[in-house]
């Protein structure tokens, strides 16, 4: 094992990949989400991923945070007033931040353990969003933990959140979720990843920001789909490839019907058709799918969707489900 004194990276041509998985890809179903869970975790995404890197590709990568900003305002809420809350933009902040630097830890290890000259670098990333953007006013993401009916709408009238009944599990706070329209940090992206160095990025969907009316930029307290996001931050990049690590091995239509079938392969003209009849919830894979339909309409030229144990084979066309644009 080394501390990889080697040659520096140089920049090249070689094939650059943007993954991007969920925030629940650090916490596995049933653990409570201990910083041992997550290295855990971490370590076995990080030997996934060795595949790509093995095969000589650039890398990106994005990720989730979903259950960490979950914890981190359960947190403030139990503080009780005590500590000084912050908000949701400096929380996607905090979690970019500790989540790549367990990303960055496990995949560092992985590549001194493999000999591999490469580095790791974690990006706090901002997002563009826009001030006009219709989510505004119409917030649909859930955030924080549940509560009662009664405490949600006292803190609707105190604090002037947007509340709501969450799939008939309780009430939670409710917040925008605009669309991606730059990622502020994509040219330094692209120079670390062109010199050969794997980069994490738009963790969280990256720091969601506006500008005020002194042209400054300013956080928003707003949640920015991290798939949306990596979508754009792959065509961006110049990515050849877009892979999106879900829970399934394939994209399903007919998903949970008797009807229900695998997608193998399939065109950028295919699956626009299957999303317009609606196959795919906006709740689960649409975001996905929308995130895949943006990069293949933007150029690029090829992106997949399967899960993070398929994905060695999928790379070899033997599993998960593939796009392509037009031709």
């Amino acid at each position: 094992m080394t501390d990889l004194d080697g040659p520096e990276p140089h920049q090249d041509d070689r094939p650059l990949v943007l993954v991007a998985m969920g925030g629940h890809a650090f916490i596995d179903e049933g653990e409570k989400g201990t910083i041992e869970d997550h290295e855990r975790n971490a370590q076995r995404i990080a030997e996934i991923l060795m595949t790509l890197v093995e095969m000589d590709h650039r890398l990106v990568i994005t990720h989730g945070n979903g259950p960490q900003v979950g914890s981190l305002l359960q947190q403030q809420e139990m503080a009780g007033g005590e500590i000084p809350a912050m908000p949701l933009d400096v929380l996607v902040a905090m979690t970019e931040g500790s989540l790549g630097y367990v990303l960055q830890q496990s995949l560092l290890n992985e590549l001194r353990h493999r000999d591999i000259p490469r580095w790791v670098v974690t990006m706090v990333t901002q997002v563009r969003v826009d001030e006009d953007d219709p989510a505004f006013e119409s917030p649909t993401k859930p955030v924080g933990p549940f509560l009662s009916k009664e405490e949600a709408l006292r803190r609707q009238e105190e604090l002037g959140w947007v509340v709501g009944e969450d799939s008939g599990r309780g009430w939670r706070r409710y917040v925008p979720s605009p669309r991606p329209r730059r990622v502020i940090q994509n040219r330094m992206v692209r120079e670390a990843a062109h010199q050969g160095h794997i980069v994490v990025a738009g963790g969280g969907g990256g720091i969601p920001i506006k500008k005020d009316d002194k042209d400054r930029y300013v956080g928003v307290e707003a949640v920015v789909d991290k798939d949306l996001t990596s979508s754009v931050l792959a065509t961006d990049v110049g990515a050849s490839l877009l892979i999106i690590l879900t829970a399934v091995p394939n994209v399903y239509v007919g998903f949970g019907t008797p009807e229900e079938r695998a997608l193998g392969a399939v065109t950028l003209e295919e699956i626009e058709q299957l999303r317009d009849e609606g196959h795919f919830p906006p709740g689960s894979m649409g975001p996905k799918i929308d995130a895949v339909i943006h990069f293949l309409r933007e150029g690029g030229r090829r992106a997949l969707i399967t899960d993070p144990e398929s994905l060695p084979r999928a790379i070899e066309g033997r599993a998960g489900t593939h796009f392509v644009g037009r031709v």
